[in-house]
């Protein structure tokens, strides 16, 4: 796994004339981790549009596995990460819910690519966000968001799964840390980077 510098909220203050912004999507299904992710790793403290999740809400969204859940985001989450003097991160994390997938388009416009998080137990909750973002024509890198209790699974048994393409990047991140997190971007960054080389 590739490492990542740590990072403190509010560092990197800079001229941005000289930087070169990158906007990055962090997607994935209903309560995997995007607003966890981004809160975790983004220099400023990052933009939510959290609401309390009501009774009502119990029949429109699946909330099988995450009972204890209380809040959701409802337009979008937004951070942002300074990687070297040059680039900077714009993190934009979409809604998780179905009843949102209208707003995705609006979010991706202009994305160099996305981190797709990924619980494993709730593999299948992914497959429709993949498809969008393949839909949409972005590079993307999977993370894997380990979860306590969970065991960790097997990487070729993940990208059967997922039906990932070969060079498609597939990093075990924990939401939380921001060390793991930052690694992941890093992965995705880094695979982008490549792809961009092989383009010229």
């Amino acid at each position: 796994m590739v490492s990542a510098p740590s990072l403190g909220k509010q560092d990197y203050v800079r001229d941005g004339a000289s930087q070169i912004p990158v906007k990055i999507l962090v997607v994935g299904h209903f309560a995997v981790g995007k607003t966890t992710f981004i809160g975790s790793i983004s220099e400023i403290e990052p933009l939510t549009t959290e609401e309390r999740m009501t009774q009502a809400a119990e029949h429109v969204d699946d909330l099988k596995g995450v009972r204890s859940k209380t809040t959701t985001t409802v337009a979008m989450d937004f951070g942002r990460l300074t990687i070297s003097d040059r680039i900077v991160l714009y993190l934009f994390g979409t809604p998780g819910q179905q009843r949102f997938v209208q707003m995705w388009e609006d979010i991706a416009r202009g994305a160099l690519g996305a981190l797709v998080l990924v619980d494993p137990e709730r593999l299948a909750d992914s497959f429709g966000v993949i498809d969008l973002i393949e839909q949409y024509g972005l590079e993307y890198a999977i993370a894997v968001n380990h979860f306590d209790g969970t065991p960790l699974r097997d990487e070729a048994a993940l990208r059967e799964a997922l039906d990932l393409l070969d060079d498609t990047p597939v990093v075990t991140c924990d939401a939380r840390d921001e060390k793991s997190s930052a690694d992941a971007l890093t992965t995705l960054v880094r695979f982008l980077l490549d792809r961009a080389r092989q383009e010229q």
